[in-house]
């Protein structure tokens, strides 16, 4: 088996800090022995290795680095034919120039690798490149994601792309490139608004242009010149209503009022909510307010229901407006959307609402369960976050997150909110004044 350790030098600048080239030059040198080389080489390719004659095409590769940038590093060999003959390459120092800009320009996020020249006797020099992922998942430009396979390179499919981001960075389920989705697709209301409120003179100009603003001014989407292909964030904030239900059907929310104090009771109504973020919240808040009344300060005493009312609904909560309001946002902003089999859920009871949101609990409780509680999180899509809570984006959410919540909710009603994780699901209940 090829190296699994690499060879870093432990004093070297972070790559803020320099250039590739500066890190190249200021390398010691290799320390790849020949006798190491020829032994890799007769082991033949393999999960960790890959053997290459020339560097002729630079797409192909850069697909090669991520392959093994996303399968836990490996090396890539030039000089070396399909027969595992040493022929090495005739311009060494150009093929390592080709690498370091390869590495900085076609992958994303952008590898420091370390590149080694061994000559040999009879004056064949081979090009050596070693590879570690140590912030998967690497794609090529073009947004596509490779995982090395044996000898083989292979394509993560669409199927199983937010599987595979699932296990190894769960976080970054946000940043999913999602492919053949138009500019069309999006809501350019939404985005004029945003850009208006920060004061960009689009629209006045006539040179507004949905693709590129997501591109290049909200980092929403990637691509080239002749490409677009726009993140999950960017879809879930400003797409179509129509379309983010078509492209993420798993984004939806279920709210449902029930006529009692737990989900046994019997359902007066139950909605399925499809849409773009902004669109989701003002749903939700609009079917909270119709079963429950938001308070800014604390009712000075408790609503009295006449004996003689008859209705299905005994009674309407009383409940802390900030507090519903921030929980709601928080649902939105920090669900797991890798986890597609458990929909966020807003469900009303009598004395109650429980906010169930999906929440990968493996590695999550409880130390971190207890930890945000003091606003100390595991944040989830920080880009959606961003976005999501500025006025410019059209929410009234006010500040303070989860201690915010318990604190004021506790003072509004006088019982204490509850917190559970488990099954792979975050519940928050608000009990109502």
């Amino acid at each position: 088996m090829p190296r699994k350790k690499f060879r870093f030098s432990p004093h070297s600048e972070s790559f803020a800090e320099r250039s590739f080239q500066e890190y190249l030059q200021n390398q010691p040198s290799p320390q790849t022995t020949r006798t190491e080389l020829l032994r890799l080489i007769r082991g033949g390719e393999d999960t960790y290795l890959e053997l290459k004659v020339k560097l002729s095409n630079s797409d192909k590769i850069a697909k090669g680095i991520v392959a093994l940038a996303n399968t836990d590093g490996g090396t890539m060999i030039f000089g070396i034919t399909d027969q595992l003959r040493i022929e090495g390459v005739r311009n060494p120092e150009e093929v390592q120039a080709e690498l370091v800009r390869i590495c900085r320009e076609e992958i994303y996020p952008p590898l420091l690798p370390l590149i080694d020249s061994i000559s040999f006797d009879n004056a064949r020099i081979v090009v050596v490149l070693d590879v570690e992922g140590k912030r998967r998942p690497y794609r090529t430009r073009d947004g596509r994601f490779y995982i090395r396979v044996g000898a083989e390179k292979r394509e993560i499919a669409r199927a199983e792309l937010s599987d595979w981001l699932s296990e190894i960075r769960p976080l970054g389920y946000e940043n999913i490139p999602l492919q053949n989705v138009p500019e069309t697709d999006f809501d350019d209301g939404l985005l004029w608004t945003i850009a208006a409120a920060f004061g960009d003179d689009i629209g006045s100009t006539g040179n507004y242009q949905t693709g590129e603003f997501l591109k290049k001014d909200l980092l929403l989407a990637i691509g080239n010149m002749d490409e677009f292909m726009p993140t999950v964030a960017g879809v879930l904030l400003f797409g179509k209503n129509e379309k983010v239900a078509e492209l993420l059907s798993h984004s939806k929310i279920t709210a449902a009022r029930y006529a009692g104090e737990n989900g046994n009771a019997q359902l007066v109504e139950t909605l399925e909510l499809k849409g773009n973020m902004l669109f989701l919240y003002e749903s939700v808040m609009r079917f909270i307010e119709r079963y429950c009344d938001l308070a800014k300060d604390k009712p000075r005493r408790r609503a009295v229901v006449s004996p003689e009312e008859n209705s299905i609904v005994k009674a309407r909560g009383n409940y802390h407006l900030f507090s519903i309001r921030e929980a709601v946002a928080n649902a939105l902003v920090h669900r797991d959307l890798a986890i597609r089999d458990i929909p966020t859920r807003i469900l009303i009871y009598d004395n109650a609402i429980e906010i169930v949101n999906p929440r990968r609990t493996n590695g999550f409780a409880p130390p971190a369960a207890r930890a945000i509680r003091y606003g100390i999180t595991q944040r989830l899509n920080p880009q959606i976050a961003a976005i999501f809570s500025k006025r410019e984006y059209g929410t009234n959410i006010p500040k303070g997150g989860l201690p915010m919540i318990l604190r004021s909710s506790k003072h509004f009603s006088g019982k204490r909110v509850e917190i559970y994780t488990s099954n792979d699901e975050f519940k928050l209940k608000i009990y109502g004044a």
